[in-house]
């Protein structure tokens, strides 16, 4: 459900973590900048820079878990229990 106001800080990030995997556009319609991808990005970095993390683009919230669950990385593990 898209916000019905602009999110800033720490809820912005959480908001834009959540759907970054589906886009920027997609992204910036559901924590409540609609079409304003500019703001959307200008906030998301401010509000990353605020706790102490840097963000290039959208993509850098997506984490290696996530990625694993969509299928797009590689699992490291032995064939069997018993070589480990």
């Amino acid at each position: 459900m898209a916000s019905s106001q602009p999110l800033t800080g720490i809820e912005l990030i959480d908001c834009a973590k959540a759907n970054a995997q589906q886009g920027i556009v997609t992204a910036a319609q559901l924590c409540g900048y609609e079409a304003d991808l500019n703001s959307f990005q200008r906030e998301l970095k401010q509000a990353c820079q605020n706790i102490g993390v840097e963000v290039k683009e959208l993509s850098d919230l997506i984490t290696d878990q996530q990625m694993m669950q969509q299928g797009r990385g590689i699992e490291i593990a032995p064939d069997t229990p018993s070589e480990l």
